[in-house]
C-alpha cells in the first residue's frame, strides 16, 4: 500500500553508511525530511541525482531540512560510495529485511528487488506533504523538491 500526501509517514530505523542507526522519528519536531529512495549505489542516474542533492543541499532548506537516502545496498557498499562521492547526508541501508522500508512506503519493485525512485517530503509533524514516484530509469527533478520545501516554509 502506497503512502499518500497527508498520511503519517511510517517510522523506521535503518543503519547509515557508518553502521549508525537512524530513525525517522528522531527528526520529529526538529527538521523537515526529504526521504529519497533510489535503486542502487554506483549506478549512473542514482549518482547524478544524489550528487545534485549533495551540491544543492544548502539551497534545499539548509539546517531545517534533513535528507535521508535509502537503497537496498549493504552498509559497506554505501560507505564506499559515500567516500567516493563525498555525500554529507545519511545513506540508509534497507538491506534486511530486503526492501522492508521501501515496501512500507509503496516504492519497492518486487520483480527487480529494489526501490523505485520515490521521494517523500515529510514535515516536522511527521506528515507526508509531497511525493513523487518515478520509474527506475526516470530521474527526478530537483527543482520540484525545492518548490515543495518552499511551500512548507
Amino acid at each position: 500500500m502506497a503512502v499518500e500526501v497527508g498520511d503519517k509517514a511510517p517510522d523506521f530505523e535503518l543503519k547509515d553508511q557508518h553502521g549508525t542507526p537512524v530513525k525517522l522519528s528522531d527528526f520529529a519536531g526538529k527538521k523537515d525530511v526529504v526521504l529519497v529512495f533510489y535503486p542502487l549505489a554506483f549506478s549512473g542516474i542514482c549518482t547524478g541525482e544524489l550528487c545534485a542533492i549533495r551540491d544543492e543541499l544548502p539551497t534545499l532548506g539548509g539546517d531545517d531540512v534533513q535528507v535521508l537516502a535509502v537503497s537496498v545496498d549493504s552498509v559497506f557498499a554505501l560507505r564506499a560510495w559515500t567516500e567516493q562521492e563525498k555525500y554529507q547526508f545519511p545513506l540508509l541501508s534497507d538491506f534486511w529485511p530486503h526492501g522492508g522500508v521501501a515496501q512500507s512506503y509503496g516504492v519497492f519493485d518486487a520483480e527487480k528487488g529494489l526501490a523505485r525512485r520515490g521521494t517523500f517530503i515529510i514535515d516536522k509533524a511527521g506528515v507526508v506533504r509531497w511525493k513523487v514516484d518515478n520509474a527506475i530509469p526516470e530521474a527526478r527533478d530537483l527543482e520540484a523538491y525545492r518548490k515543495a520545501l518552499t511551500e512548507l516554509s
